[in-house]
């Protein structure tokens, strides 16, 4: 009886050697392009938005269906920190009362509000001017792109390894930098 079950067990093991763990291999492989797929995709796009000062809807559209060729859906975030100078008064009903300084702070601008210029709620084309977010030299712009879906690699680990499925993502790039001209 012994030696039926150490079969069975030599079986099962010579399954998952041949079967399962290759496989697993092949998704972790798989999702390891995808994250080179996405840093390019987020590299590239961000790099020419810094370098134009601008994004428009054919950029955006551009960068999210380089991501999607990774099979995977992402949430994309972008934030743009717009710089204003403020003068400092002692007295800001007196302009004789200059302190000779200038305050630097940031006005910050999400995804909603920027989807909302190049996306607007007409039917204009596609390359108009109205569409074009424009930002100005010395801002700042970032974007954040993390998966929503488990990956192929994760379920198939989680299975292999008897873990919990995570929250965490998988695919995950911060990028962003100080915009360097005003291409418009």
């Amino acid at each position: 009886m012994s030696s039926a079950v150490s079969k069975f067990v030599a079986v099962l093991l010579a399954v998952a050697l041949m079967f399962v763990y290759p496989a697993a291999e092949a998704y972790r492989k798989q999702d390891d392009l995808s994250r080179i797929v996405v840093y390019n995709a987020v590299t590239q796009f961000v790099d020419a938005v810094r370098n134009k000062g601008y994004v428009t809807p054919v950029m955006y559209q551009d960068f999210l269906s380089e991501m999607a060729a990774t099979g995977n859906e992402f949430d994309v975030q972008m934030e743009h920190l717009h710089k204003k100078y403020t003068p400092v008064y002692s007295d800001a009903a007196n302009p004789a009362t200059f302190q000779q300084k200038v305050d630097v702070s940031y006005e910050g601008f999400y995804t909603a509000d920027i989807l909302s210029v190049i996306y607007p709620d007409n039917v204009l084309p596609k390359d108009h001017e109205d569409r074009m977010y424009r930002m100005n030299a010395g801002d700042f712009f970032k974007v954040t792109v993390k998966n929503v879906n488990r990956t192929a690699g994760t379920i198939m680990t989680d299975f292999i390894s008897g873990s919990v499925p995570g929250d965490a993502p998988v695919l995950a790039f911060p990028y962003g930098g100080m915009v360097l001209n005003e291409d418009y």
